[in-house]
């Protein structure tokens, strides 16, 4: 096994997220008791803290406005043990509203500002010197500049010998890119191990179920279907000669905001497959019923722990 710290970078969204939920149904046109705040959110960002807290090194490639909020953001990952790669642009950082309703659902409203500004130019060699993997959202893929950086960082993890890791992260951004531009896009980076949830798996392949889940296999040679807390399936071994494992997860009750829980199964996921040695134990059973056991904890103790509010001063 490999003792060596993992290093994680990852590259994409560090946003404010506006969290409100409402005490009982909103109601048009008047007023309903809740709570809202501000806490620090983006699908890489979350990666990259729920890595460090797994205990392995991670750094975060990031594009930001140059508003009051970029600097709060910086100093809350920061805080987190996360090396924050931050280029800086005129306008305002991306933020998030998300509605939570009383079963943890959620629903958004993204302001992406600036945060898709960042140019392959703008991509330093260093920050993904000593990488283990390169984790790459697929919010990152598909808008322009910031699609291109993705491929250009891609390229370079891959030339350093490292993973090269996505998450298809939402339904919406693949169906609005259309399938063959996604499937084209999430090509252009040659991942490695490839996450998705039931729905987006079915949004790319056009399929469902399984059929879904094995067309996920020309894109990567590991694909980890999250469930929620019903678990994941773990695939690899090629479209034809597929092989498959189960994994269940314990159910967290309450009401819980789960924004960022995917994204910490993943860290999870990542670290444990990492320190069993990482590429030589992708096609390894035991070592990936590891990590995804270790996804689901990562992923547990996030929705546990919470995310910290930041302050307005």
């Amino acid at each position: 096994m490999n003792q060596k710290q993992p290093r994680l970078v990852a590259l994409g969204d560090l946003l404010l997220d506006v969290v409100i939920s409402p005490g009982r149904p909103i109601e048009r046109g008047t007023d309903v008791p809740g709570t809202l705040a501000f806490r620090r959110g983006g699908s890489a960002a979350n990666t990259t803290v729920a890595f460090a807290r797994a205990g392995g090194a991670t750094s975060l490639i990031t594009g930001l406005g140059d508003d009051y909020w970029a600097g709060r953001l910086m100093s809350s990952l920061r805080a987190e043990g996360v090396r924050v790669h931050a280029v800086r642009h005129p306008g305002s950082s991306g933020r998030l509203a998300a509605l939570i309703d009383d079963r943890g659902e959620r629903s958004f409203v993204t302001e992406r500002g600036v945060a898709d500004a960042l140019e392959s130019s703008e991509i330093e060699p260093a920050w993904l010197r000593g990488a283990d993997v390169l984790h790459v959202p697929a919010y990152s893929l598909f808008a322009e500049p910031i699609g291109s950086a993705s491929v250009r960082a891609s390229e370079l993890a891959h030339a350093a010998g490292a993973l090269v890791s996505t998450d298809l992260s939402s339904q919406g951004p693949l169906l609005a890119s259309g399938v063959r531009k996604s499937r084209a896009r999430i090509a252009a980076i040659a991942p490695d191990v490839l996450f998705a949830n039931r729905d987006e798996a079915a949004a790319l392949s056009r399929e469902t179920g399984r059929r879904a889940w094995v067309r996920l296999l020309d894109q990567a040679a590991l694909v980890v279907v999250k469930d929620g807390a019903w678990g994941c399936r773990v695939l690899w071994g090629g479209s034809d000669t597929m092989r498959q494992i189960d994994v269940a997860a314990t159910r967290i009750g309450g009401r819980i905001d789960t924004t960022g829980a995917g994204d910490a199964f993943a860290a999870g996921f990542l670290y444990s497959l990492l320190r069993s040695g990482g590429r030589e134990a992708m096609a390894h059973e035991q070592a990936l019923g590891r990590a995804a056991m270790a996804g689901h904890r990562t992923a547990g103790e996030a929705l546990r722990r919470g995310r910290p509010e930041i302050r307005l001063g």
